[in-house]
């Protein structure tokens, strides 16, 4: 793993909370026009890219259309494994959203095709207690959501970018997007998917990032 980016951002989220960089009373913050979901197109303390810039934890694992399995399950009535053929199978959806890297750059109307996470979950049937999803991917990475957010429309399993296959290196063949938040609430090489009672944080979350982790109120960091 790259032990001193993890060390680097780790120690970031650190002096935020000890010198009390908190951002300011939560307010919805941005410039442009504002978005679908009425939030300014670009949130505070971001910058526009045409690139995308990839960003991981140094671990490239060898994972392919051909071996993906994705592993569904948790506190489910139906627990269960997708392989490439059976995420074709399901109903696909495109989407075009914008995609926030905390490290402060977005790209933006990104065209996205994939299985929103909505449908999965209906597959798999979350027990009425269910208030939070937990997922990890091929390398190790992991990270949370709450469950209502995890079912927000636009949030997709996503196999296809702006008209091509995912790349690898964005986390080929399948990853999440979940476009209301930073990135990193989004796995690359998704691997496995927990519906569960108790909130359960993930990599980044443990490190000092912000669980919620909302673009338009610069929450970057955890203050708790």
């Amino acid at each position: 793993m790259k032990e001193s980016l993890i060390n680097h951002k780790t120690r970031r989220a650190a002096e935020a909370r000890l010198s009390g960089d908190q951002p300011p009373a939560r307010r919805v913050q941005g410039s442009g026009e504002p978005n679908r979901h009425g939030m300014p197109k670009l949130p505070p303390g971001q910058r526009a890219v045409e690139k995308w810039p990839v960003l991981d934890l140094g671990v490239r694992p060898a994972v392919t259309k051909a071996n993906w399995i994705l592993n569904v399950g948790g506190e489910t009535a139906n627990s269960f494994d997708l392989n490439w053929d059976g995420l074709l199978a399901l109903p696909q959806a495109e989407d075009v959203s914008d995609f926030h890297c905390v490290t402060h750059w977005s790209r933006m109307d990104n065209l996205w095709r994939g299985v929103p996470l909505r449908t999965v979950a209906e597959l798999a049937q979350p027990h009425t207690d269910v208030a939070h999803v937990f997922f990890t991917a091929y390398d190790g990475y992991t990270t949370n959501l709450r469950l209502e957010e995890a079912l927000d429309e636009d949030v997709l399993l996503v196999h296809g970018w702006d008209g091509e296959p995912l790349p690898y290196e964005h986390g080929g063949p399948v990853r999440v997007v979940v476009p209301r938040k930073y990135a990193w609430k989004g796995a690359k090489w998704i691997k496995e998917i927990l519906f569960l009672s108790e909130e359960r944080k993930g990599f980044w979350e443990v490190r000092g990032y912000s669980n919620s982790a909302e673009p338009w109120y610069n929450d970057r960091y955890a203050f708790e």
